[in-house]
């Protein structure tokens, strides 16, 4: 009789070649051994299979116990975040839109909120620059941008991630342009809105890459981005007073900046690929 490694035996009744893994022949019914041999196991260890798994199970639970915590908790924060209203992103439109209405009523206020020219220690124009608007075309596009990707985010990281996106981008935004330029002038939150536009688009992105499914519109968001990147450069100049030694400069430049616009965004890339949603699709 062939061993269990053979690919076949031959049954000494009708000489047929079968299995070495059967106790009868198929075609004459002769009995060839009591039990059918056991299937090699590959890389067999010492161990009790029945110990082995056992340890496995309590290894694999061990593991991924607290990942599993850290999912659900995540998967919780983010349907309480996606059931409740957006308040954070209602209160920045809402404050945008009424300083605009008071910078119209009364000019003074633009010039105090807005950055124009070094800041000399007024710090505090990094943050109230992203509210004041000069003009109402690129009020209009900036606040619209920042309403739906404001409530995206928020429904996906919560209100504080939009709040410190949309002050962090701008600001950091606004702390580039003074940095670059001698005379900067920069208004508006086309900073804060890419910021916020580049976090939510990041997940997506990142699976595109990987050819993983994503459920965003990454089209849309990039002809959303290309117009706020481009308003500086099409919309109308502000005319800017700039106080020399020797007397008053009248500049014309932008009410917007580019390069507030493009550091936004590069920070709100940067802190959306840093972000998990806690939905366990992304690669």
């Amino acid at each position: 009789m062939s061993s269990g490694a053979d690919l076949f035996v031959v049954c000494k009744q009708c000489g047929s070649e079968v299995s070495p893994y059967v106790t009868e022949c198929p075609y004459c019914g002769r009995r060839l051994r009591r039990r059918a041999p056991k299937l090699p196991r590959e890389n067999a260890l010492s161990r009790s299979p029945r110990g082995l798994s056992r340890n496995l199970l309590r290894r694999r639970a061990r593991i991924t116990r607290p990942s599993l915590l850290r999912l659900g908790r995540a998967r919780s924060l983010q349907a309480s975040w996606s059931s409740s209203p957006p308040y954070v992103t209602i209160a920045l439109v809402g404050v945008s839109c009424a300083t605009w209405v008071a910078c119209h009523a009364k000019p003074d206020l633009y010039a105090k909120m807005a950055i124009i020219g070094p800041l000399r220690g007024d710090w505090w124009k990094l943050f109230s620059s992203q509210f004041a608007y000069g003009n109402g075309v690129y009020a209009f596009v900036t606040l619209v941008a920042v309403a739906i990707f404001g409530w995206l985010v928020e429904r996906r990281h919560g209100p504080a991630v939009v709040l410190a996106l949309f002050l962090g981008g701008g600001a950091a935004g606004a702390l580039v342009a003074c940095a670059v330029y001698p005379v900067p002038v920069v208004s508006g939150g086309n900073g804060a809105a890419l910021a916020l536009l580049a976090a939510w688009a990041a997940p997506d992105l990142r699976a595109a890459r990987a050819g993983f499914y994503y459920d965003g519109d990454l089209l849309g968001a990039g002809a959303i981005a290309a117009v706020l990147l481009v308003a500086p450069f099409v919309l109308p100049k502000a005319a800017v007073l700039v106080d020399l030694s020797r007397g008053v400069v009248v500049l014309a430049r932008p009410q917007a900046s580019w390069l507030a616009g493009v550091t936004g965004g590069t920070i709100g890339l940067i802190v959306g690929f840093g972000l998990r949603s806690g939905e366990g699709f992304e690669p």
